[in-house]
């Protein structure tokens, strides 16, 4: 079997610095997963699965108001810097600061109307009077955004591994184990754990910024270049921020019609299942720059082939995932407790909902510069799609009476078909746009995937921890082994080729 080359003529150094992002992007998703299992074994374990129902429950609207206050600025600061900065590096910086300002103007205000009216924040309560600080990380949450895009422009990914992927999972695993053995801050102690874990990114992402971009020199904001900005960026943010909404529309839909313990048990399935998410979603800043180059210059080719590239390496590394935790998905769930188990169907359902996901995320990754309001409506309709499946069927699981599992996994049920419909209506739209194919789908997935499921099943049969210590990895290689040979061309390969991006300075001296 012949695989596609996805590599467009003259791409040579873009496929380069998205590899490298793509590599650094893939470790960093490795340290996630570890850095992420002892949160969840303390969360679970310790906490339990009322409590963290109610912490999950705050989070949805907190990341999403923190996600608007950074208005677009994880993909759309590289549209700013490339159009209004040129080569001055000056100038680049005072357009960073402008975001940062702008950020901070719209967290005071979303952080002050949030601790004037904080009960969408709590639909079953709170675990504690300290809950309501969570307001204290929308400016955090958003600063950060912007500091780490503006890295990324200029390609170090390794700030926001740093960040994302050690830094700030470690800091909430400590910190949740910390606050939970001292008496006077246990039952705050999720949310203190996350307030500190957010400040601590935020740190991380500022020295590399301030190294990098330094202070602004001869800055002067303007209101009316800022009120631009804000227009601007809504197409953008509005996308972003539905796109997240989709993750976490269900928490909240579930906060609102099922128990907290239903949220609990779902919040822990989806953590297992975001961290695919995460992969795909931590692409984002290093393609924004390639693709607003080839925008300016008009290739329209390099960009569809850019995007069957990395969406291509999104589907073939978020697949592997979903095989290694969806298979063996009881003991998975098992390892956070017997109540968790009842999750394992929502475990499956948002697996396999990532993986439908891939197509939507890179084709929003250009249709937010090329079709922002189209984009826009199409999100506005998938996410209204969602909340009626969502509603739905979470009242059909409990009028048959059917479980906190069946409830659970009703809510993401209806997030896969979601996704599903995104990735076919935006991936059919970018196509016509760029007039050039853009799928990432390769039948090299079906046949890696295959003899990976057999082997899985056939561990099932096993003790829990030989399915885990020994099944997962069997999973794993006999996928890898398949899709390197059966799925991946030299233009593939690339993603996991160790090679030296040229250095634009180093070539001019």
């Amino acid at each position: 079997m012949t695989t596609q080359s996805t590599a467009a003529p003259g791409d040579g150094d873009d496929l380069a610095q998205l590899a490298k992002g793509g590599r650094t992007n893939t470790l960093g998703f490795v340290i996630r997963l570890i850095a992420r299992i002892p949160f969840l074994v303390i969360a679970t374990r310790l906490y339990g699965a009322e409590a963290l129902g109610r912490f999950a429950s705050a989070l949805v609207l907190i990341e999403i108001v923190a996600l608007l206050c950074s208005l677009g600025e994880k993909r759309g600061l590289a549209q700013r810097l490339s159009e209004g900065a040129g080569e001055n590096r000056s100038a680049e910086t005072n357009l960073v600061y402008d975001g940062i300002l702008l950020a901070l103007l719209y967290s005071a205000v979303a952080a002050g109307v949030l601790l004037v009216f904080p009960e969408p924040m709590f639909p079953n309560g709170m675990n504690s009077e300290w809950d309501i600080w969570l307001v204290a990380t929308i400016p955090a949450f958003a600063v950060t955004e912007i500091l780490l895009a503006a890295q990324a422009y200029r390609f170090d990914i390794a700030t926001t591994v740093r960040a994302r992927a050690v830094v700030e999972p470690w800091t909430i695993s400590i910190g949740a184990g910390v606050f939970f053995f001292i008496p006077a801050t246990r039952e705050a102690g999720l949310a203190l754990a996350f307030i500190a874990s957010i400040y601590a990114g935020l740190l991380t992402a500022l020295w590399p910024f301030l190294r990098s971009y330094g202070l602004p020199r001869g800055w002067q904001p303007q209101g009316r270049a800022m009120l631009s900005m804000s227009a601007r960026a809504f197409p953008i943010v509005g996308a972003d921020a539905i796109e997240r909404g989709t993750r976490l529309l269900d928490i909240f839909i579930l906060g609102l019609f099922a128990p907290p313990q239903a949220v609990g048990i779902y919040y822990a399935a989806q953590q297992i299942a975001s961290l695919p998410q995460k992969l795909k979603t931590s692409f984002e800043p290093i393609l924004s720059p390639v693709i607003t180059k080839n925008l300016r210059v008009g290739n329209m080719e390099a960009i569809a082939a850019q995007v069957r590239q990395v969406g291509f390496w999104i589907i073939a590394v978020q697949l592997g995932i979903a095989l290694v935790l969806g298979v063996p998905g009881e003991a998975v769930m098992g390892l956070w407790g017997p109540d968790y188990v009842a999750g394992t169907g929502a475990l499956a359902f948002l697996l396999a909902a990532e993986v439908a996901a891939s197509m939507a995320v890179v084709s929003e990754s250009v249709l937010v510069y090329i079709a922002r309001k189209r984009n826009l409506a199409i999100s506005v309709a998938i996410i209204a799609l969602q909340a009626t499946l969502t509603i739905a069927l979470i009242k059909a699981a409990d009028a048959y009476g059917l479980g906190k599992g069946y409830e659970a996994a009703s809510a993401a049920g209806a997030l896969l078909v979601a996704l599903a419909t995104s990735s076919l209506v935006k991936a059919l739209l970018l196509k016509r746009l760029l007039k050039a194919p853009v799928s990432n789908w390769r039948w090299a997935l079906v046949y890696a995937a295959a003899p990976a499921v057999v082997v899985g099943y056939a561990f099932t049969w096993a003790p829990e921890w030989v399915e885990l210590v020994i099944g997962v990895p069997a999973i794993l290689g006999t996928y890898a082994l398949v899709i390197w040979r059966r799925g991946f061309g030299e233009a593939d390969k690339a993603l996991f080729r160790k090679q030296v991006v040229p250095d634009p300075e180093t070539d001019l001296a």
